[in-house]
């Protein structure tokens, strides 16, 4: 908190599942050591100088990539390089901020970026080579007491053959002892690799992790990310995106049978309680009939665009879990007590000036996994196909003062010139 006003700093997630005890929603997950600290670093880099870098997370060099522009910005105006966003544009000025986003649609920063992530590949298949050169590896299997010696391969694909446990084939895998060390770390914990729940004793979780067949790693977990050569590989992709594309190449073209095929239940969260439903008019069900909020009748009596609902119920989000009543703005000290607040006071249905959420900054989800946001629907007005010329889509205007420059230099431009002098 700044000033009196609260931040965001990272997106918010909704657990997979309904929680066996009612409480708030909490961050996705708990930051190793080197992730707070960049963390920190971007609270401070938001706050104290208004900037904000985009992907960060998929920046293969961090310092080096912070110590370029640094030097960048001493010789040349921050809004030489960076967009320009200003928030509260419609409120009065001296409420008005302007943010600098710092992306790769800058033809500079997208060549840093490609730099970055070519040498962090040449450093990653360097490491992977000596690995595999390396005689002097000795392990114990970590689901027997079988020795392994020389090359690594030999424990991977035995723990693959013996105990149906497979991480990869052996050549995807790059910092494989670590990998290795993180693995036997949460199976000394008692922690399942799959699900990461923890248990009492070995053997409650041995006989989980087998008749669960949770005998593998947990792909969402990105803390594995970095033992894998293909996130290495393209610049702005992650290895499931990489592997989506491996998979369509390899679709036929005939046609398949879909007929037992079931979509994975929405799970939807209520706007005021841990309360999960499968379907949208459930969850609607819910809050109107459990919490009085009828999200329906705001949308038909404010006559709501779409964009607009994505605002409000981004705001109402954003206040509750900072325990704020959305409708008065009064500050509490627990969930709890404000929500006890709104339907003391009726503020349920009780909205503040417009001006208040029909900002550009909760076009942003709270929460990265809302499901509530997929299903919102378009007003009366959307689906006659009347067109709307209000501020509906956010459009960040691009400096194309020197456009025939920016062509000129673009990454793209010279991409087609080598492919045409090669063919």
């Amino acid at each position: 908190r700044r000033e009196g006003q609260d931040s965001i700093l990272e997106p918010l997630c909704f657990p997979e599942q309904p929680p066996d005890v009612p409480s708030a929603p909490s961050l996705c997950s708990q930051r190793p050591r080197a992730e707070l600290l960049v963390y920190v670093l971007l609270k401070h880099l938001l706050l104290e100088h208004k900037l904000v870098i985009a992907d960060v997370r998929l920046i293969a060099d961090l310092p080096r990539y912070l110590l370029y522009w640094k030097g960048r910005f001493l010789e040349q105006p921050v809004t030489d390089f960076c967009s320009v966003i200003k928030t509260n544009s419609t409120g009065p000025v001296e409420k008005q901020d302007e943010y600098f986003l710092l992306c790769d649609i800058l033809p500079e920063d997208r060549l840093l970026r490609e730099k970055l992530q070519q040498k962090r590949l040449e450093e990653v298949l360097e490491q992977q080579q000596r690995e595999r050169d390396d005689t002097s590896f000795h392990r114990v299997c970590m689901f027997c007491s079988e020795e392994f010696s020389g090359n690594r391969s030999s424990l991977l694909n035995h723990m693959a053959r013996e105990h149906s446990f497979s991480i990869g084939l052996p050549d995807n895998i790059v910092y494989c002892n670590e990998f290795l060390d993180t693995l036997q770390s949460k199976l000394d914990n008692l922690q399942c690799l799959y699900c990461e729940k923890t248990f009492r004793d070995k053997t409650t979780l041995k006989d989980h992790m087998r008749k669960k067949a949770h005998r593998r790693i947990n792909a969402s977990n990105h803390d594995y990310d970095r033992f894998y050569v293909i996130n290495y590989l393209e610049l702005g992709k992650t290895w499931e995106e990489v592997q989506s594309e491996d998979d369509r190449e390899l679709v036929d073209e005939e046609d398949d049978d879909w007929s037992d095929w079931r979509a994975h239940p929405v799970s939807a969260v209520c706007l005021f309680c841990d309360h999960q439903s499968d379907t949208m008019e459930q969850i609607y069900s819910h809050m109107k009939d459990v919490h009085g909020f009828d999200l329906h009748k705001l949308r038909t009596d404010l006559n709501l665009r779409f964009y607009q609902q994505v605002k409000l119920v981004n705001f109402i989000r954003r206040q509750i879990h900072q325990s704020r009543c959305y409708g008065c703005q009064e500050k509490f000290e627990t969930r709890a007590d404000v929500l006890g607040h709104i339907v003391a006071e009726g503020h349920v249905m009780q909205l503040p000036e417009v001006s208040a959420w029909d900002q550009p900054q909760y076009y942003f989800p709270t929460y990265e996994n809302d499901a509530l946001l997929c299903a919102l629907s378009d007003s009366d007005q959307d689906e006659a196909g009347e067109t709307s010329h209000g501020e509906d889509v956010p459009v960040i205007a691009e400096d194309v003062s020197n456009l025939r420059a920016l062509k000129q230099s673009s990454v793209l431009n010279q991409l087609l010139k080598n492919t045409r002098s090669c063919s």
